[in-house]
């Protein structure tokens, strides 16, 4: 699903916010973000419950990842692939060492 700029700044409000009340090397999972969406942002989304959410939050960690923001990670490792579509099963994000994020 292609984002337009408002669902992906719903998405990266919610990320910035939760990154940024973690210190480096802590860790998020997607499922925490899709989980503060609120019911309206949920429905700009296209999602009814935030499950149907969690292709898009992937997919705007992804481009945080590919911005250098974040780091993408799966069993404690930085994940080193160029594809989304290689990952697969759960992941974890944090911020880069010395990055912080800025809220949207």
């Amino acid at each position: 699903m292609v984002l337009d700029d408002a669902q992906t700044k719903i998405i990266l409000r919610h990320a910035n916010r939760l990154l940024s009340a973690r210190p480096w090397p802590t860790t998020i999972c997607p499922s925490e973000i899709a989980r503060a969406l609120s019911r309206e942002e949920l429905e700009t989304l296209g999602a009814s419950a935030w499950r149907d959410s969690m292709d898009s939050v992937r997919e705007v960690v992804w481009e945080k990842r590919g911005a250098g923001e974040v780091e993408v990670m799966q069993k404690g490792e930085v994940v080193d692939v160029e594809s989304l579509e290689h990952v697969r099963g759960p992941i974890r994000v944090r911020n880069v060492k010395g990055v912080h994020s800025e809220e949207v």
